[in-house]
């Protein structure tokens, strides 16, 4: 094998779609010897548990991760249960409210297998680092501070809008870049992922690993993946997420809902297709292809094809679904077998409230059996086995 070629063309794989890698040569250099020694490079990705579902943002950098997989390498799945005390403050303009211990046990339960999605279990250490930052003595972290000085926290973008505007920075925000570089020397992590937010704490990794004796780590950020609005980056506290576990049906009419304009970088992010190769066909058409490719790397090729079918059944063909929830309605029935139409929408399930069904009513957008609902209609009879149909995508089927 011609080493120097092999580490080419890692190095191309790698790069890919990335936004930083740095230093390029020290990961050629580190390529080189692991080729050398047979000893792969250790990979490092920590994620904390702020909520309980990982979403297609984690995705994008899992999936540069299962790539070093694939090259031979290991993945260090780093699970921040300690430093979700925390909480990242990277691109916070306030303190964030730290997690209890009871809610950080609760997010973090299905990590591991909605994380083994995209990752090969078998190439993957998954690490905890309370394992190690819980048995730090007050001696052990002032010996860690004073490896990085105040000034050099306030180059930090957000830190330094923060303090220009007079808004307070705690010192347990200073503790954050601090204790996720800590998370680097306890792994040994030669290099580190990131979205592109985390560049400043993944550097701060080089410096104290070097601070500590180590060979400091290369660091590689992915851009961040634009949420379902198409203006903000996908995150839960937006609620523009598509979560990696949530039901094939659902992820494949999300990425239909997309906007047309997210298609290229989605594409590129989330799957193996190159853009240029899709980049002709109709709007509808590309986004199937992203929602199937998408849907079938995450819960397989049939998965997929169901979740294809669903979608076009009931979006397209407008038809309800094949599996129907059931509802008992017999309840709300008068003497003339009608029912308050307002009190059907709630009892249904298919609203929130009473509110929420009057607007629906209102626009149009209550069905029973395939007829519209006037927008003052009060009450309907009903009898068993009708459909009932709010908007484009809930439906029930009402039982007596």
């Amino acid at each position: 094998m011609d080493i120097a070629q092999e580490v080419e063309r890692q190095l191309q794989i790698i790069e890919k779609n990335a936004e930083t890698l740095l230093p390029r040569e020290e990961l050629a250099q580190k390529l080189a010897r692991s080729l050398t020694t047979g000893k792969p490079l250790r990979v490092k990705l920590g994620i904390d548990p702020s909520a309980p579902e990982l979403t297609l943002g984690h995705a994008v950098v899992l999936r540069k991760l299962r790539q070093f997989q694939d090259l031979g390498h290991l993945a260090v799945l780093v699970v921040g249960d300690f430093t979700a005390r925390i909480g990242d403050p990277s691109g916070r303009s306030k303190t964030r409210e730290p997690l209890s211990p009871e809610e950080i046990a609760e997010n973090m339960k299905t990590y591991r297998e909605q994380a083994f999605r995209i990752l090969d279990p078998s190439r993957t250490e998954v690490r905890y680092n309370s394992e190690w930052l819980g048995k730090l003595t007050f001696a052990d972290i002032l010996v860690l501070s004073s490896r990085y000085t105040v000034a050099r926290m306030l180059e930090r973008e957000d830190f330094a809008k923060r303090f220009q505007e007079g808004s307070p920075i705690s010192i347990m925000e200073f503790l954050y870049p601090l204790a996720q570089a800590y998370d680097s020397v306890a792994v040994e992590a030669d290099v580190e992922l990131g979205g592109s937010d985390q560049r400043f704490n993944l550097l701060v990794g080089r410096d104290i690993q070097e601070a500590y004796g180590q060979e400091p780590q290369v660091i590689l950020t992915m851009p961040l993946l634009i949420g379902t609005d198409g203006v903000r980056k996908m995150s839960k506290s937006w609620g523009n997420y598509i979560a990696i576990s949530e039901p094939p049906e659902e992820q494949f009419g999300k990425l239909m809902a997309i906007p047309d304009e997210l298609m290229s970088q989605y594409f590129r992010l989330l799957t193996d297709i190159d853009w240029e190769e899709v980049a002709h066909l109709h709007p509808k058409e590309a986004k199937k292809k992203l929602a199937w490719t998408v849907v079938a790397s995450l819960h397989g090729v049939e998965e997929a094809e169901k979740a294809q079918a669903h979608f076009e059944r009931v979006f397209e063909e407008e038809r309800p679904p094949e599996v129907l929830p059931e509802v008992k309605i017999g309840h709300l029935l008068d003497q003339e077998e009608k029912v308050p139409v307002v009190e059907l929408l709630v009892a249904s399930g298919l609203v929130a409230s009473k509110s929420e069904a009057r607007r629906l009513l209102s626009q149009g957008g209550v069905w029973l059996d395939g007829v519209k609902l006037p927008a003052d209609q009060d009450r309907v009879r009903v009898k068993n086995g009708m459909i009932l149909r709010v908007g484009r995508r809930r439906f029930a089927r009402l039982v007596l």
